[in-house]
């Protein structure tokens, strides 16, 4: 296949959750790859004494929306199985006075940008244009936390759909986007996060009354989210785009939790995923190398035809795949029709399982859409219904 610069855009946008709108800035701009990693993403361990939320560093960062400021921050976390760690993300507050009372803070959680510590969203050139819905949250007066995830930015390897590292790292970036705001914020809240980061504010929902009761968390906006894990990394089997994510999957678990892949993983495609895992997406040039990488492993890749039906592949993927939400926190999820990566049938899975456990979901399904375009195709709608949760007004429900 020959990838000209339209298919190179085409190819990241379906698969691996580009917006369309990153893409094209990213076709007619001089692009570049992240910006490079400082001192600024390294902690102490004297550094990482203290509570989760809290601010370790924080610094102005330029570009963003002329009306608000906006920090990149280092702040305190917690790892999935329980460790103090440091996580890096970015904090957009508006420049108008607090409402009467404080603003809420709104949590955006990022689509996959790769698993190596450079591949940080708050390293990318285009950091503001791929938080979608950004201008509409700050123009109703929000403060907007994007966090980074643990081993994007700080020290790696990333752990990659690891349901409580996202979870964790996204209800500690509400806590740290108070800190940086003073005392014009209130403990309402409200996720929106897209794919992984659909997986990451489903968690973070699920963790909070345990990790951080002070939060009040009025609702939880999914894009496309990465649910059923089993079922997402067999239907990636099938296709080049497919394959990307599942080689960072492995690339990630065998460093996270230890696992050979030596057993599953073609000698000869070892080199290809070690050259995947360090290419980010973020940039055009990122593009190419992932088409390549896709192709290659179409020749070869897995030695097994059930990888996740074998353990330990099977319970990893069981432990990080959400289950069911505290009924008191309703729920938005977006679909497209077209989507490829995460299909129709499987959000439609998890809105039933919502609606028995007692949740107040809405699906909304937008016909033609696909994995890479759904969260800004869809972020009006995700922003008003956020609003809306914030007003105190009662969450829709197509629960029967």
């Amino acid at each position: 296949m020959i990838f000209n610069a339209g298919t190179r855009i085409a190819w990241a946008v379906r698969g691996l959750g580009i917006s369309i709108a990153v893409a094209s800035a990213l076709l007619h701009a001089n692009s570049k790859p992240a910006s490079a990693q400082t001192p600024f993403y390294q902690a102490s361990p004297q550094e990482l004494a203290g509570p989760p939320g809290t601010v370790i560093r924080q610094e102005p960062v330029s570009g963003g929306p002329s009306d608000a400021s906006a920090y990149r921050v280092l702040y305190r976390s917690t790892s999935f199985d329980g460790r103090p760690i440091a996580v890096s993300g970015i904090v957009i507050i508006p420049n108008a006075p607090a409402p009467v009372g404080g603003r809420p803070v709104v949590a955006w959680a990022h689509p996959t940008s790769g698993i190596v510590p450079h591949c940080a969203p708050s390293l990318a050139t285009f950091k503001f244009m791929q938080m979608q819905g950004l201008r509409s949250l700050l123009d109703l007066g929000y403060a907007v936390a994007a966090t980074d995830y643990p081993g994007l930015g700080t020290a790696g390897p990333h752990p990659y759909l690891v349901g409580k590292s996202e979870g964790y790292a996204v209800l500690d970036s509400i806590r740290a986007a108070r800190v940086v705001a003073g005392t014009g914020t209130i403990h309402r809240t409200a996720l929106w996060g897209h794919s992984q980061g659909g997986q990451a504010v489903l968690y973070a929902s699920q963790l909070a009354k345990g990790y951080a009761p002070e939060l009040e968390i009025v609702g939880v906006a999914a894009a496309a989210p990465a649910t059923e894990l089993r079922t997402l990394l067999d239907d990636d089997i099938a296709s080049p785009g497919g394959k990307n994510l599942l080689a960072m999957t492995l690339w990630s678990w065998s460093r996270v939790f230890n696992v050979p892949l030596t057993n599953v993983v073609n000698p000869e495609a070892m080199a290809t995923i070690d050259r995947l895992a360090n290419v980010c997406l973020e940039s055009l040039i990122d593009i190419e190398p992932r088409a390549r990488a896709g192709k290659e492993l179409q020749e070869r890749f897995l030695t097994v035809d059930n990888l996740t039906a074998m353990e330990p592949w099977r319970s990893l993927l069981a432990e990080n795949t959400i289950g069911a939400l505290p009924p008191a926190i309703p729920v938005l999820l977006l679909q497209g029709s077209a989507d490829d990566t995460i299909r129709p049938a499987v959000t439609e899975d998890y809105a039933r399982l919502l609606c028995g456990a007692g949740s107040r979901v809405e699906l909304l399904t937008y016909l033609g859409v696909g994995h890479g375009t759904i969260a800004m195709k869809g972020a009006r709608d995700a922003v008003a219904w956020i609003s809306n949760r914030l007003a105190g007004s009662n969450a829709p429900s197509q629960c029967k």
